[in-house]
């Protein structure tokens, strides 16, 4: 299992995480360029992860425990490195909050649905949401110093970054309530619980 081509790839986002946080530690045009390419081929992974998968018959339950995990450790390590390291703009604090609040919330939506036997799936707009905050993400990494390095001075991709990250983060709200709503109507409703499990007693 862990060695199907799926979870190798899932698992190799997870591997990435300390090279990533190493390098953006370093503060060097040049290892915030590698730290970019890096989180780059990672994000890729989050897709050809799932594709392999459905093309291969490869799908288990292991896979759809990790790939979750994986997208979140990485998205946070590199947020928690941005802000470490005054990467972003006091004003983009906000949207970086919001996003990780956002993955507090469905982790918790998922451990509770998951107890009941219910799945919780992705909606297009979730993954749109997971395409601009890893297209954000990168950018940051990258920023002005890894475009002079490249001769693009010019562009201003710190605040290109920043603007998408607070696109990733509206998206973030809107799929973030979708989820809420939706665990709130099966909370809300009766459910049989699981065979083998007992309700548990008033106190």
């Amino acid at each position: 299992m862990l060695t199907d081509l799926p979870n190798v790839l899932t698992l190799s986002r997870i591997a990435t995480i300390p090279a990533l946080v190493a390098l953006v530690a370093l503060r060097r045009p040049w290892a915030d360029l590698a730290a970019c390419l890096l989180f780059t081929v990672a994000a890729i992974t989050d897709y050809f992860d799932g594709v392999v998968a459905r093309a291969r018959r490869q799908q288990s339950d292991f896979g759809r425990m990790l790939d979750p995990i994986a997208d979140k450790l990485l998205v946070g390590a590199t947020l928690m490195m941005l802000v470490g390291q005054d990467r972003l703009s006091d004003f983009s604090l906000y949207p970086a909050i919001v996003i990780m609040l956002r993955e507090i919330l469905v982790s918790g939506l998922r451990e509770y649905l998951a107890s009941i036997r219910i799945g919780l799936p992705v909606t297009s707009l979730a993954k749109w949401k997971t395409g601009f905050q890893m297209a954000a993400l990168g950018t940051l990494l990258a920023g002005d110093s890894a475009a002079e390095l490249l001769g693009l001075g010019m562009l201003p991709i710190g605040f290109i970054g920043e603007i998408m990250l607070w696109i990733a983060a509206g998206l973030t709200l809107v799929t973030g309530w979708d989820y809420l709503t939706a665990g709130l109507h099966h909370a809300s409703g009766p459910h049989v619980p699981p065979a083998g499990v007992r309700p548990a007693q008033p106190k």
